[in-house]
């Protein structure tokens, strides 16, 4: 009758069964698939395993399956470990290097499963292998991108946490520098005594230790990137040479300075000054890690950034062409870890109170606000070179600098200044100087004051303001009110840090006239005049 009067026997379907996983499995082309014997020798073969490894099915069937692994597994007998663990434990999973026919590796995920007869005897093993190499490389890609964020992103929170800092530390030393400049100016006045050689000698230490203080927090600012930048057309072969005498007194006896300048160099737009502070810093930098002597190579010349080189940065350096300052030392170099964390503030590998972890910071953070690039290369033992990308300059020419000496000038005539700083201390500092000076002084806690007093008093001749002010006006919106209403009225602005009001893209605007806090007396004397006979 039908199927239910004469059904196939077991064992055909059982084999019409087999048949079709057989055609599955070789039909399979992302998975190798493939049996082994019990001695390991290979008697199937799939398309994915053809694909995989390489091997045409007549080519590697007979053959043992040793041949996938490493010279240096099978050295250490890794297959024969493999098929005694998937034999005792029935499966066995890993992840490792494999070998295709034409020697080339690639990394697999592999599984082996024992196979064995219904009395229990081993009868072979089947065994599974993919090809995970891109996934891996994928993972770590993800992982380094991971990890240049949070890089990134660590940076950015302690550049804002130390440039607020800063920032009220330099108010505070304004206040204290000016108080030690007005003890050291009675000083003299008084008769000389054994207790005014021992005021002026505290003094002077106060002085030096306010001094130190200012150095480091500039450099904190620098780091921040909220230090007010004067970029101008820089030779940069004309400031390493100019700066060459002052690197050797630097370095001392027992490290020989080489100047490598390149021909045809590109002007660069930069803050002259504080790349002179960086130089400066990677010199000592460099001295410091060659305690036995050696030798430290400045070297310049033209370079070109593609954007393959930039794509692969954790931070945003635009393509295109730099001027390279590099500076390479013979001293004890630097492992990974620590070039990883080279540029944070306060980090340094030198021993205690013999260095501040600022230097390489502020040179960071100055060449990021320059819209340049920073590299370092260094291996342990085998010296350090610092890469120093500056922006090409387009313009005309730079002009050579020449030396301009200062002298203390003083009011000329009855000159007014409308002074606008909302800490009051500051605001009588600023004061006292400039009444000192000659001038007259009108002083304002904010910006709706400051234009009352302007309204009521014509004869201001100069505003003298703070930038970041609170009250609804900041230091360049008064001043742009102010000239509205008087268009010749000359403008000076002190701040402790960068804010966009005055800075944009990390540089001063063009028509800025600016003083940065802490000033002295010296200072603040040379900037007044300055801005009111312009």
């Amino acid at each position: 009758m039908h199927d239910e009067q004469n059904p196939s026997p077991p064992e055909e379907g059982q084999q019409q069964t087999e048949r079709q996983f057989r055609l599955l499995v070789q039909s399979v082309t992302d998975y190798a698939i493939f049996m082994l014997n019990p001695r390991g020798d290979v008697v199937s073969w799939n398309a994915g395993a053809q694909r995989c490894k390489g091997y045409e099915t007549a080519e590697i069937l007979g053959q043992h399956f040793s041949r996938f692994y490493t010279e240096e597994d099978r050295r250490q007998g890794t297959p024969d470990a493999v098929l005694k663990a998937a034999q005792e434990m029935g499966r066995y999973e890993s992840e490792g290097t494999r070998v295709r026919k034409d020697g080339s590796q690639f990394w697999a995920h592999v599984v082996i499963e024992s196979i064995h007869d219904e009395q229990g005897e081993l009868v072979g093993f089947a065994k599974v292998t993919r090809d995970i190499t891109q996934q891996r490389e994928s993972q770590r890609a993800l992982e380094e991108a991971r990890g240049a964020l949070f890089q990134s992103q660590k940076m950015e929170a302690i550049g804002q946490l130390t440039g607020g800092v800063a920032h009220d530390f330099n108010n505070l030393l304004t206040v204290i520098l000016g108080g030690l400049e007005s003890i050291g100016r009675q000083i003299p006045m008084l008769p000389e005594s054994a207790a005014t050689t021992r005021i002026a000698r505290s003094r002077e230490l106060a002085a030096v230790g306010v001094q130190r203080a200012a150095t480091l927090t500039n450099r904190l600012l620098a780091f921040a990137r909220q230090q007010p930048l004067v970029p101008q057309p820089v030779d940069a072969n004309q400031l390493v040479a100019g700066m060459a005498e002052l690197l050797r007194r630097t370095l001392g006896e027992g490290v020989a300075l080489e100047t490598v300048l390149g021909g045809g160099l590109w002007p660069t737009f930069i803050d002259a000054h504080q790349l002179e502070n960086a130089l400066l810093n990677l010199a000592v930098n460099a001295r410091d890690a060659m305690p036995n002597g050696g030798r430290l190579t400045i070297e310049t010349a033209n370079a070109h950034l593609d954007e393959a080189y930039v794509g692969d940065l954790s931070e945003i350096v635009a393509p295109g062409q730099y001027v390279l300052i590099a500076t390479s030392d013979t001293g004890t170099g630097m492992d990974g870890a620590t070039i990883q964390r080279a540029f944070e503030p306060f980090f340094t590998t030198k021993p205690i109170g013999q260095g501040t972890g600022l230097g390489l910071s502020q040179v960071y953070g100055f060449i990021r606000q320059s819209a340049g690039h920073i590299k370092i290369y260094s291996e342990l033992g085998e010296g350090t070179t610092v890469k120093l990308y500056l922006p090409r300059y387009r313009g005309a020419d730079p002009e050579e600098r020449t030396a301009v000496k200062h002298h203390l000038p003083v009011a000329i005539g009855d000159e007014c200044i409308l002074v606008v700083e909302d800490d009051e201390v500051l605001r009588g500092y600023a004061t006292d100087i400039l009444q000192e000076l000659g001038y007259r002084v009108i002083a304002a806690a904010n910006g709706s004051s400051a234009l009352a007093s302007l309204a009521r008093h014509p004869e201001i001749q100069l505003l003298f303001t703070d930038v970041v002010m609170p009250g609804g006006l900041n230091g360049r919106q008064l001043a742009d009110q102010a000239r509205a209403g008087k268009p010749g009225l000359k403008v000076l602005f002190t701040t402790g840090y960068t804010r966009n009001a005055i800075v944009h893209h990390g540089r001063l605007d063009a028509d800025i006239d600016l003083i940065t806090k802490p000033y002295s007396f010296e200072q603040l004397a040379a900037k007044i005049r300055a801005c009111l006979d312009a």
